[in-house]
């Protein structure tokens, strides 16, 4: 049977830590940004130390109305275009043109001399299947930024139907674009989430909590600190392959429960907005991907609540295993860089990422993200 699209049917099941500290499960956007953070002056003008905001079209704005929700999220029938790629990549990657470079091994690659804003279909094909063999892919040099806001939602969506996050702020008119927001001279972040934790990472693959959670996904730099602000990204797929046959045929079969529920009490906690009521799923511990057929864990910390049928013991180890693999694995990992006009693009099916806040001179840290939603997760039979 197919994942409810609301939460009736699926209890929440609040261990006593999470009761007695909601904190934990909200994680950083409790604690960074966010609408009784923004400081609009500091924005539009700048501050003695900072400058204003290179993209004011961009800042965020929490303008629904109070108490109006947008309705749920409805199924539909996503159409993967990396099934249609041509392998060679000549329309994406044009021999006499591009400059491609392997980060690591097992993940991440670094593209110049492609302008993906000028991608033919094509291109954004061979761009889909690119993402989804590299798992993350930083395309330096880009004129994303720059294009009207509508023109950067219309090269999105042909990756699939925009995701509306159901918490952020967004552009003013645009609810498509997940904003990710730390403004000028603001610190808060080192008395509030460094006060409580020993570091910044927080694993996550994006809104894992939908029925339909995003496939291919854009975030591109508005602007950032000179130094810090990286984004690690785990390979989920190598993660999983790394695991002995036996456990990765225990995992076959097993659902894990996803919840944006604590996300939207952060929201209703710092008086900001939540614009959609929320959701959980269950989506499959292990999860195939469409076009590579590649097998990857599905389970990440900041949205995965427990595995279906176990006790609460037995899910909390399982879940502190495989999360502790995902985090330690760093030969299956990689840092990206932001620089002026990076746009970095990852397969949200089968990776995990954190942001790292990591810098202490009051830069801004702006981003914006174009979320395509792909197919509900699926498992497919173990192979050993």
């Amino acid at each position: 049977m197919a994942p409810a699209l609301v939460e009736d049917p699926l209890p929440i099941r609040e261990s006593a830590a999470a009761k007695s500290n909601i904190k934990e499960n909200f994680n950083k956007e409790f604690f960074i940004g966010g609408k009784e953070a923004f400081d609009s002056k500091a924005e539009v003008e700048g501050t003695a130390a900072q400058p204003a905001a290179t993209y004011p079209n961009y800042l965020p704005v929490w303008d629904n109305e109070k108490g109006v929700k947008y309705p749920p999220l409805t199924p539909f029938e996503h159409y993967e275009h990396g099934k249609d790629a041509d392998p060679s990549l000549k329309d994406l990657l044009p021999a006499d043109k591009a400059q491609v470079t392997e980060i690591t091994p097992y993940i991440g690659s670094e593209v110049r001399g492609v302008q993906l804003s000028q991608l033919t279909d094509a291109g954004k094909d061979q761009l889909a299947l690119f993402v989804a063999q590299r798992k993350v892919v930083a395309f330096r040099d880009q004129d994303f930024a720059s294009l009207p806001i509508d023109k950067a939602l219309e090269f999105g969506g042909y990756f699939g139907r925009h995701h509306i996050h159901p918490t952020s702020g967004a552009p003013k008119g645009f609810p498509e674009i997940h904003l990710v927001h730390r403004g000028a001279d603001d610190n808060s972040f080192l008395q509030t989430f460094l006060h409580e934790h020993t570091n910044s990472v927080t694993w996550h693959s994006d809104v894992s909590y939908e029925r339909q959670p995003p496939g291919t996904t854009f975030l591109y730099l508005l602007d950032g600190p000179t130094s810090g602000g990286d984004t690690l990204f785990a390979n989920l797929a190598k993660a999983y392959e790394r695991l002995s046959p036996e456990f990765k045929k225990r995992l076959h079969g097993l659902k894990a429960v996803h919840s944006g529920f604590e996300q939207a009490q952060s929201a209703l906690a710092r008086e900001s907005t939540v614009r959609r009521d929320p959701v959980k799923h269950e989506h499959p511990v292990v999860r195939t991907h469409p076009v590579t057929g590649e097998k990857a864990l599905y389970v990440n910390p900041q949205f995965t609540r427990y595995i279906v049928g176990y006790k609460k013991e037995e899910s909390d180890y399982l879940l502190k295993f495989l999360f502790d693999h995902i985090a330690l694995s760093q030969d299956v990992q990689t840092r990206i860089k932001w620089a002026p006009g990076t746009v970095v693009v990852w397969d949200n099916r089968v990776t995990a990422h954190s942001a790292l806040y990591d810098w202490e001179n009051g830069q801004r840290r702006h981003l914006a993200r174009i979320t395509p939603q792909a197919e509900p997760p699926r498992e497919t039979p173990f192979e050993a």
